[in-house]
């Protein structure tokens, strides 16, 4: 499934209609897990760390009906684990934001929505949201001159005019540029994108999950690339694949936020792979297995090089 526009334009443009528009990749009907794996799609486990994190905000602040805010939600599969994973009876309003339509069977109790609902308190999820986010794409020039990449449908790029402004600032601050041929992504409608959602809350914890970078460890040659069945490809903004980037999560960490490895993150909301004592099989069977099974769904989630490589931004309101 492709589409047509013809043109060089930023990355940022032929990003935001490759993925979102009326043929975009995000629209299809397989949906991402189509195309590739989450920590959502890896084991109920995450889901249950999310309804744990969202008792745990709504005890702290009191809260008598939280919601639960599932920003890039794809087809409900992590809400759907959510109220599946939640104490029975645990009153709670779930809203998932997708630009693709409503998942057809999903809970009635989940309200679909394209824009973020304002003035909830609650839990706002972002997993894997930010990174498609789109932005434009700097390379420095051979004389030293940052400038704009411009792409085609056909994924063909060149140098465009140098980048000023608001983006050129936002790349002194949080991602400088010097050596020829270096690259980054812009991550400005990133930060203001998060900034918006954090801002729908009127109270609560606002969290992002992405794979990230910071300050001081930036890639040279930026981290834009597709996805397709489950492959890495080459980014070709036609509709056929995922355009992705890692997130500068530090840029968009508002103040008193907290970075923290998703290994740590989890394992604060109970979810280990350690192993489960050998005696429990001697004792029961059936419950060793289990915990077994369940360890090794963790040991996924939490592993370094994986999954266990993302990021959460954790965000206070």
């Amino acid at each position: 499934m492709t589409h047509e526009t013809g043109g060089w334009r930023g990355w940022r443009a032929a990003a935001e209609t490759a993925l979102y528009g009326p043929r975009g990749f995000y629209r299809r009907p397989e949906g991402p897990a189509g195309h590739f794996r989450t920590s959502v799609h890896a084991s109920p486990l995450f889901a249950a760390a999310v309804a744990r994190l969202l008792t745990q905000t709504a005890e702290s602040l009191g809260l008598e009906e939280p919601a639960l805010i599932d920003v890039g939600a794809g087809r409900g599969e992590l809400l759907t684990g959510v109220l599946a994973a939640l104490p029975p009876g645990f009153p709670v309003r779930a809203y998932g934001v997708e630009r693709a339509d409503r998942p057809a069977g999903l809970d009635r109790r989940i309200e679909w929505t394209a824009e973020i609902p304002p003035g909830l308190a609650g839990l706002l999820f972002a997993n894997e949201w930010l990174d498609n986010v789109p932005v434009d794409v700097a390379e420095v020039d051979g004389d030293g001159q940052v400038r704009r990449v411009l792409v085609r449908d056909d994924g063909e790029e060149r140098l465009g005019e140098n980048v000023t402004g608001a983006d050129a600032e936002w790349l002194t601050r949080w991602w400088p540029l010097t050596e020829p041929g270096t690259r980054s992504e812009i991550g400005r409608p990133r930060d203001e994108a998060w900034r918006a959602a954090v801002g729908a809350l009127t109270a609560g914890l606002a969290v992002a999950v992405d794979y990230a970078h910071t300050a001081g460890a930036r890639p040279p040659y930026g981290t834009l690339t597709g996805f397709r069945d489950g492959r890495e490809v080459r980014p070709v903004p036609d509709g056929s694949c995922d355009i992705t980037a890692h997130v500068a999560l530090d840029a968009c960490a508002g103040p008193g936020a907290e970075l923290v490895g998703q290994r740590e993150a989890l394992r604060r909301l109970g979810v280990s792979g350690e192993r489960p004592p050998l005696a429990l099989a001697s004792s029961d069977p059936a419950g060793y297995v289990r915990a077994l099974a369940r360890a090794g769904e963790a040991a996924e989630l939490t592993a370094r090089g994986g999954l266990g490589n993302f990021t959460w931004l954790m965000q206070r309101v």
